[in-house]
């Protein structure tokens, strides 16, 4: 579980970093970073779903 709220920390990281890019004016950074926002949500919710499907729904 400690990995999934890594990743999760991560993600939100990148989103701020994305925030700031984009009001600096650096579109093209902001993009980047948004891309990598949702990859490393992605990874954390879908290693969440797989551990809660493994242990039964709790």
């Amino acid at each position: 579980m400690r990995h999934v709220i890594i990743r999760s920390i991560l993600g939100l990281i990148w989103l701020a970093a994305a925030i700031i890019s984009g009001v600096s004016g650096h579109v093209e950074t902001a993009g980047l970073y948004v891309i990598l926002c949702g990859v490393f949500l992605y990874a954390a919710f879908a290693t969440w779903k797989k551990e809660k499907d493994k242990r039964g729904g709790e």
